[in-house]
């Protein structure tokens, strides 16, 4: 009884859950040129360094080891790999950096200083960082680890005391080396926990797509990684601006990524494209009316023709007033993915009337269609494009089976004022995109769309289009209340 009653609840738990309208995978083959970026970014932040003065005295003499900085960094062996437990881990060994710091010494009455050059060799990294999902839905860095050491120091002392620098290398280098460790890690957890956030923060979560709708990009969860790739799932609905607190509930298939061979897959389902043409459509977005010269004048005359009876019988005076042709979308569209393509259906109605100035309209007919579009979709550098194209189309009359055979001659101009007139203004605004979750800077390229059913998937590579450090200083926050020491367990060693 107990296990049924268990089971029964995994059911009902499963029955309510949300599945995801947008995945993105990051696969192995993008870490290459992430890592080429992350270390021109680590090199940049490792010369931030500052290490304290060494100050001491030996026997007589007195030195002082001062403003040491950190010139260059030379990496020999580099690693950067998706672990199920860390997320990402770096891992430099066999490093070496190269210092300048100034020396003083004073012996006696005797004293020399002026600027030396030093390396740090055999220096090795590992720090992991740990993504999670924080409560606004954004993607976080929520922990960095680190582990630094050097495992030797040289310094071509010179000049006047250079027998006693000679002398006292090895406790001066060591002191060095000792404080060198301990700095490492700090800048190391200030760069992930500050810096790379400002870089996260860029990412949208809820933003507005244009005037009328947004979209909702929060994480479900936290990332998922495993040996091989790292799996995000974004929510990926639309709502209306005017109705923030609306959700469409998921009624799609959940989008699967199989694929490992490009750098990057994002996947949506049919329920992202849902709830944009349900946002639209309660936004009032999804009508059309065209009064006068904005009728095709083909069109114009064809209508008057068609409806010349009926004009006498209702009101002759008004014969030659404008004409208006008012299109309004009766429900949300739906669209359908299937592996043979994406079709868009839109049923509409479609009123036919008269104007005359300062009288009320004079209708002549009110009919449905029926339309069918085909969709291909594309990514460029961030943004979800759509190119609509109308494929079939029918009228007909919701009063009598005879009133339906005499529109049929409409059926063909009606068609072609869509595609002349309707379909350019569609395209216009779908073309324009939405963005896909990604940070500033960085884009697709060479994108390959495959459609599956009940979802597509978009694979594609990845360009840095800005460096990691150009969009980090336009982000970077003020270090307000944000600690730059790793807690103790991750101190360097």
């Amino acid at each position: 009884m107990a296990l049924f009653g268990a089971l029964f609840l995994a059911l009902l738990a499963g029955a309510h859950a949300e599945f995801p309208g947008c995945k993105i995978r990051v696969t192995s083959k993008a870490l290459e040129l992430v890592k080429q970026e992350g270390l021109r970014f680590l090199e940049q932040e490792l010369e931030t360094i500052t290490i304290p003065d060494l100050r001491g005295k030996e026997g007589h003499f007195y030195y002082n080891i001062s403003e040491v900085k950190v010139t260059e960094l030379q990496l020999t062996s580099s690693e950067l790999d998706f672990q199920p437990q860390q997320e990402l881990m770096l891992q430099i060994t066999n490093a070496s950096l190269g210092l300048r710091f100034r020396r003083q010494l004073l012996y006696w009455f005797f004293y020399d200083g002026g600027y030396i050059n030093a390396s740090a060799e055999g220096v090795s990294i590992r720090t992991g960082l740990e993504l999670s999902r924080d409560p606004a839905g954004r993607m976080k860095v929520s922990n960095v680890s680190c582990q630094a050491s050097v495992s030797r120091m040289h310094a071509a002392f010179g000049g006047t005391f250079k027998k006693v620098y000679d002398f006292l290398s090895t406790f001066i280098t060591s002191g060095m080396r000792f404080l060198l460790n301990q700095q490492i890690c700090p800048v190391l957890y200030h760069a992930g926990m500050v810096l790379l956030n400002a870089l996260l923060d860029t990412m949208p979560v809820r933003s507005s797509v244009d005037e009328l709708v947004g979209i909702d990009y929060s994480l479900m969860k936290d990332p998922v990684a495993s040996t091989s790739n790292l799996d995000m799932d974004f929510r990926g609905a639309f709502f209306p601006l005017t109705e923030r607190n609306w959700s469409l509930p998921n009624r799609a298939v959940e989008p699967q990524l199989q694929e490992e061979e490009r750098m990057v897959y994002v996947a949506f389902s049919e329920f992202f494209f849902d709830s944009a043409m349900e946002s639209y459509f309660r936004a009032g977005a999804l009508q059309l009316s065209l009064v006068g010269d904005k009728v095709p004048h083909d069109l114009d005359m064809l209508l008057r023709a068609t409806y010349f009876g009926s004009i006498v019988l209702l009101s002759p005076a008004v014969i030659d007033s404008p004409l208006k042709l008012e299109l309004r979308v009766l429900a949300p569209p739906r669209c359908t993915i299937k592996p043979s393509g994406t079709t868009i259906s839109v049923t509409a109605s479609v009123t036919i009337a008269l104007v005359p100035p300062d009288k009320p309209e004079v209708q002549l007919s009110s009919m449905t269609m029926d339309a069918r579009l085909s969709a291909k979709m594309a990514l460029r550098g961030k943004a979800l494009r759509t190119q609509l194209d109308l494929r079939r189309f029918r009228i007909y009359s919701n009063h009598s089976a005879l009133e339906s055979l005499a529109l049929i001659p409409l059926q063909a101009p009606l068609k072609t004022m869509l595609q002349i007139g309707v379909m350019p203004m569609l395209n216009e605004r779908t073309w324009r995109g939405v963005q896909i979750p990604l940070p500033e800077g960085i884009n697709f390229v060479r994108e390959v769309v495959t459609n599956h059913a009940g979802f597509l998937t978009i694979g594609a590579d990845l360009h840095f289009a800005k460096g990691l450090r150009e969009v980090i200083e336009k982000n970077r926050p003020a270090d307000v209340g944000v600690s730059t020491a790793p807690p103790p367990s991750t101190a360097a060693v």
